[in-house]
């Protein structure tokens, strides 16, 4: 899951993408309006945290032009305001959750996933194919019933290939989905991974390679 990180006080925003990132998403970070509409117009997220309360560009304004445009990214506002009125004016301007300062991480972690589930073709909260079974929020993965133990990229990668549904990921869309804006895309970073998924996953290999196209597990 792509994730993009809209907050400007810089120690939260840090500490939010930390526990993210420690949780197999892949995320950016912005600590203010102009650098979120930056990375909007040039990266697709599944979902945007974003702060109400930003300089330059309020996050009122973040919303509202995410919202326009007409993109399937799923908006979770974050505000220290706790008014009814100011939730449902969030709400108004286009965003899809709203949670309030101070929040539980746990809870922040859940609300990702649910968002994240509308931000695409509705997938079961447990993926399961071939053999192999991924639970996103309790990060455990087993084949055959047998625990498998992944790296957060690994786990990432092999819930992108699960969600597909047996259709071919190519290596852009993996990479846009499971690693951040400062990945060289030049680099075999997907080819090494999903040689050390599929040593992981042990035999018979499960995933396959489609030369020019992309990777799918049938």
């Amino acid at each position: 899951m792509r994730v993009l990180v809209v907050e400007d006080e810089r120690l939260l925003a840090d500490a939010i993408t930390a526990g993210l990132r420690n949780h197999a998403m892949a995320v950016d970070v912005a600590y203010d309006g102009d650098a979120a509409l930056e990375r909007l117009s040039v990266n697709d997220y599944d979902v945007v945290v974003l702060d109400r309360d930003l300089p330059r560009v309020s996050g009122d304004q973040v919303c509202a032009t995410l919202v326009e445009t007409g993109a399937d990214t799923r908006i979770l506002m974050l505000t220290a305001a706790t008014a009814v009125s100011q939730r449902v004016a969030g709400l108004g301007l286009g965003a899809d959750d709203y949670l309030t300062k101070p929040f539980d991480f746990a809870e922040l972690i859940a609300r990702i996933h649910a968002l994240g589930r509308r931000a695409r073709p509705a997938a079961p909260p447990v993926l399961e194919r071939a053999g192999v079974r991924l639970d996103p929020h309790r990060r455990i993965v087993t084949r055959d019933g047998e625990f498998v133990a992944l790296s957060r990229k690994e786990f990432a990668v092999l819930a992108e290939l699960l969600r597909a549904g047996g259709g071919v990921v190519s290596a852009e869309q993996l990479l846009e989905k499971a690693w951040d804006e400062h990945t060289d895309p030049f680099t075999g970073v997907v080819r090494f991974t999903i040689m050390m998924l599929r040593r992981k996953l042990g035999e018979p290999p499960i995933i396959h390679t489609l030369p020019g196209a992309g990777y799918r597990i049938p």
